[in-house]
């Protein structure tokens, strides 16, 4: 067996002795460096609840007395001509919305009412002479007459029930009519069927003055 001369285990332990100080110096590094990254921030994250908290700064005591919290609301709201100059520009601000929903602009529309659809439907309407628009007014007329001369009951309600089965038979041809017009000018467009024709005939009977938004052609005019 062969062992190892003196010179061969002076060697191996030099070398032992380098790898081990490599190890070491590699380990003091890395410990220096962790030390440090711990060392630059030196406390935990803060939670975002308290975070927040800190920001927003101290909140106020809540009132103790009725009269001490109309003062804090009074306070809030400014004087009175502020609120004066506030409550101006809001009701200039809804008649400026209502002014442009009755002129028809899209964007100011109810939601049924938006669409190039909804406005060609309308057209079609306001360009008819409809028989159901004078519903409302001459049902009004029967039942005032039927109070004024008790006796004229009974030719009241057979009127009503003769202007009931007209109404039903125009709004009928009218939501023909429509989908019709539709199909031709929208040939893409889901928007037909009964709720067409129930929006069609819904328009029809109103008041042509009150009808919103206003009448962009008028009876008679080609659509």
């Amino acid at each position: 067996m062969k062992l190892f001369r003196r010179g061969e285990s002076s060697t191996t332990d030099e070398s032992a002795d380098q790898t081990a100080g490599s190890d070491g110096g590699s380990t003091a590094v890395s410990t220096t460096k962790a030390a440090t990254a711990t060392e630059g921030k030196g406390r935990p994250t803060p939670k975002r609840r308290d975070a927040q908290g800190n920001r927003r700064g101290p909140v106020a005591p809540a009132p103790l007395t009725a009269k001490e919290a109309r003062a804090r609301r009074k306070a809030t709201r400014g004087n009175r001509e502020d609120r004066k100059a506030a409550s101006a520009e809001r009701r200039l601000a809804a008649q400026d919305r209502r002014a442009r929903m009755l002129a028809g602009e899209d964007k100011y529309l109810l939601p049924r009412d938006q669409g190039p659809v909804r406005a060609f439907v309308r057209d079609i309407v306001d360009a008819r002479r409809n028989l159901v628009g004078l519903f409302m007014p001459m049902a009004l007329v029967l039942i005032l007459s039927m109070f004024v001369a008790p006796a004229l009951q009974s030719i009241v309600t057979l009127a009503m029930l003769v202007m009931m089965v007209f109404m039903i038979a125009e709004g009928f041809l009218l939501g023909r009519i429509v989908n019709g017009r539709v199909r031709e000018r929208f040939p893409d467009s889901t928007d037909t069927g009964y709720k067409l024709g129930w929006y069609a005939f819904v328009r029809a009977s109103q008041i042509r003055k009150m009808r919103a938004p206003k009448p962009r052609v008028g009876p008679g005019d080609s659509v």
